[in-house]
């Protein structure tokens, strides 16, 4: 098969489209066939060298997949070949086949085709993971998402309105905003023209955002905690803008509030296993019913991966960009 590797870290032009072994499924695992796979910044560090794959996962890019079952290896059950399905890897799937764990499969959800599903894993399993399983976003509160016309942030939006919450983004642009207000934002903040702890007490009434889910890492660590609500709760998923920061502890005191910082790729098999599983339950019947549905910006052939990652290096794009498969 062909894979997108990475002999050398370095910019977009490190990725080479070559000739590579075929994956074996392993106890518990199938192998799909690949039709597409989607572009995170995870992956973008993995290039630059600064975020190696978990051991024993594929060395190369991509952390979700969509595709057809080509085999089952030992012990799987409850699928078949030939099935419609995406994946959530801890790697490889940018390539033409992977081998995946059964627990981190989902079918293809209905009304979509098995392209667009390559755009759903990473996204629907960090947002339930994150806003709902750990931040326990309820009917009625805050949310604010940071980057919100990001593939997870566009996810976002969509999960929590489905669920009755009150939300607001930054963006960078009113054109970002925009497609952020067509999917359901209710409070729109540039980041570049605006302080969003101000927006967030305005909007709010004084109250803060009750759930923050945050790209920035560093650069927003204080303000977030500034815009929380009593009881609110921050949680980390990114580093774009730093790993160190400084923090008022006593203001997380008085506001009684929790900070978490999770990713999905390092995580024991269970623990995916057990977020598929709870994505599979409560997001894919939203999908299926047309409440939530993917974003994708733009579709290049895999072997043009060097494209798609200086489109998310100059951040050009709403919601996902997709590689599909030849």
């Amino acid at each position: 098969m062909y894979a997108i590797t990475i002999p050398e870290p370095g910019g977009p032009e490190a990725l080479v489209w070559t000739e590579v072994p075929d994956p074996v499924p392993a106890e518990g695992e199938v192998l799909v066939e690949v039709v597409a796979s989607a572009v995170n910044r995870a992956d973008l560090l993995q290039r630059q060298g600064l975020y190696s794959p978990p051991p024993g996962a594929s060395p190369y890019p991509g952390l979700e997949c969509s595709g057809r079952i080509a085999a089952l290896g030992p012990g799987v059950s409850g699928w078949a070949v030939g099935d419609e399905v995406c994946a959530l890897l801890a790697g490889g799937g940018y390539a033409e086949k992977v081998a995946v764990p059964a627990g981190q499969l989902l079918p293809v959800p209905e009304g979509l085709d098995v392209r667009q599903a390559a755009a759903l894993p990473e996204v629907t399993c960090t947002v339930w993971s994150n806003v709902f399983m750990i931040a326990h976003l309820r009917p009625g509160e805050t949310l604010l998402v940071h980057g919100g016309s990001s593939g997870i942030g566009t996810m976002a939006i969509q999960l929590a309105k489905a669920v009755g919450a009150k939300v607001a983004v930054t963006a960078g642009t009113k054109e970002k905003l925009d497609h952020c207000a067509e999917l359901g934002a209710d409070v729109l903040i540039n980041y570049r023209e605006q302080d969003f702890v101000e927006e967030i007490q305005q909007a709010t009434a004084g109250a803060g955002a009750d759930v923050i889910l945050d790209n920035m890492g560093a650069k927003y660590l204080d303000r977030n905690v500034r815009a929380l609500a009593v009881n609110g709760r921050l949680a980390i998923i990114g580093l774009q803008g730093g790993v160190q920061g400084e923090l008022n502890i006593n203001t997380l005191l008085r506001k009684q509030a929790a900070i978490t910082a999770t990713s999905l790729r390092a995580r024991p098999l269970g623990e995916k296993a057990a977020i598929v599983a709870a994505v599979r339950e409560h997001v894919w019947p939203l999908i299926s019913a047309g409440h939530v549905r993917p974003v994708v910006d733009r579709e290049l052939p895999m072997s043009d991966a060097a494209t798609a990652h200086r489109v998310l290096d100059e951040s050009g794009h709403v919601g996902k960009v997709l590689l599909v498969a030849p």
